[in-house]
């Protein structure tokens, strides 16, 4: 079993260099299925999911070659559709193979969405945007199947504001015969950067940003060079640490817009951001003072950030609420952080942060990427030592996370060993 140590740190200070982003990155890879000619990407972040992405396109036929912070990807040689089940369960997003791989193989195989566990993510709006476009799915126990003779052009209106679908229907619709348009559409900048990249190719894709994009199906797309975006919610969590703490924190290579509301609430709350061209810098003068923050698809506040801004405002000097709009069961972390003394109230799709705590160490298990996150961020506050468990959630969206916090000086390690009873039985036979 492998844990994460967080003791607690006085202030934390530093410049970090932020990865590119993990959900940039994956629509992306998995578009490089799209071209008969190799493509090359940088900033593509160390990370398991990625590592997921690349074994999938290995087993199809593609070839994966990395070399000097590059990445190449070759799907000139991919010759089937089929997506092992066990392998796509590994990560929420392998439903993006459907999008890239229809038009040409006509035919797709794939496992149900994994990855994060706090609650359903349905492909109900991927499956009507691909079958606008002329796609059938039939589905069984394990896994389904996705066909399509012919791909042709629709007007798609989406009932909900989604990102996975936007990109799933995008990616097929960019081979599809005549114009695509995707009404409602997700505007979050990992959707601008993939339609960016398909441009590239050679895609005609036009509106990425706003909430209707407009696709005219090319016959075929070409190779080409793309640098990923930064990743925006590493950069706000690492922000969130100065007010954790105290200090100040510097995150270098970022795009400021892309997290400006997350922005207005931190100095909402109390701190003070200073933001350049490509970075931003965070420090905690005072005390913070609560907040109000209610979830939504960008440009609103981001729900990957409402699990670490959860763990800032604990020791804030007043309440703060939480309204979860994108997925309202997403309150695991609360349950861990109350493990911890926080004594967060949970409702229906919304959470009481009352304030004012001191947090002690313990034993919890983070349930999901960002909520690993939050607890380490807690940990840095808490007295004692924080152990947390499920590190491999928190390893699929952070590259070197230990790094990471180590530089701006917390103190953290990841630990392997015996089981939490095993541990726990040896601590109470030396200490009773």
């Amino acid at each position: 079993m492998r844990w994460i140590e967080v003791r607690k740190s006085k202030s934390v200070n530093g410049n970090i260099s932020i990865s590119g982003s993990k959900n940039s990155s994956l629509p992306i890879l998995t578009a490089c299925c799209l071209s008969k000619e190799p493509i090359v990407l940088k900033n593509i972040p160390h990370i398991s999911d990625v590592q997921v992405i690349y074994d999938i396109i290995n087993s199809i036929g593609g070839v994966v070659s990395k070399e000097a912070g590059e990445v190449m990807i070759d799907g000139s040689k991919i010759y089937n559709a089929f997506i092992d089940p066990e392998k796509s369960s590994k990560y929420r997003a392998a439903y993006y193979f459907v999008g890239a791989l229809l038009a040409k193989q006509k035919r797709v195989s794939i496992g149900y969405p994994g990855g994060d566990n706090f609650g359903s993510r349905p492909i109900d709006q991927h499956i009507k945007g691909l079958e606008a476009l002329g796609a059938t799915f039939t589905f069984y126990k394990d896994y389904y199947v996705v066909e399509a003779d012919n791909l042709v052009g629709a007007d798609v209106y989406f009932d909900v504001i989604t990102c996975g679908a936007t990109i799933n229907v995008l990616l097929a619709a960019v081979l599809a015969e005549g114009r695509t348009t995707l009404r409602n559409a997700a505007r979050d900048p990992e959707v601008v950067d993939l339609a960016i990249f398909l441009n590239k190719m050679g895609a005609n894709i036009k509106g990425a940003g706003t909430d209707t994009i407009i696709i005219d199906g090319v016959q075929e797309l070409r190779g080409t060079e793309h640098t990923i975006i930064p990743d925006r919610l590493i950069a706000a969590s690492l922000l969130m640490s100065a007010g954790v703490t105290g200090g100040t924190v510097v995150v270098n290579n970022v795009i400021p817009e892309h997290i400006h509301n997350c922005i207005a609430k931190l100095e909402e709350a109390g701190m003070e951001i200073i933001v350049g061209e490509n970075y931003i810098k965070a420090t905690c003068p005072g005390n913070l003072t609560g907040i109000n923050i209610k979830t939504g698809m960008y440009p609103g506040f981001a729900t990957d950030l409402q699990q670490p801004i959860t763990a800032l405002l604990i020791g804030a000097d007043t309440h703060s609420n939480i309204v979860e709009n994108v997925y309202p069961n997403r309150f695991n972390h609360c349950i861990e952080l109350n493990k911890m003394g926080a004594d967060i109230i949970m409702r229906e799709g919304s959470v009481i942060i009352p304030g004012r705590r001191t947090l002690k160490g313990a034993w919890v298990h983070a349930s999901d990427v960002r909520a690993g996150i939050s607890l380490i961020l807690a940990g840095l506050s808490a007295e004692g030592v924080t152990r947390i468990t499920g590190v491999e959630h928190i390893e699929r969206g952070y590259e070197n996370i230990i790094d990471m916090f180590s530089g701006i000086g917390v103190d953290i390690k990841i630990c392997e060993g015996s089981s939490i009873d095993e541990i726990e039985s040896e601590f109470e036979e030396i200490y009773g």
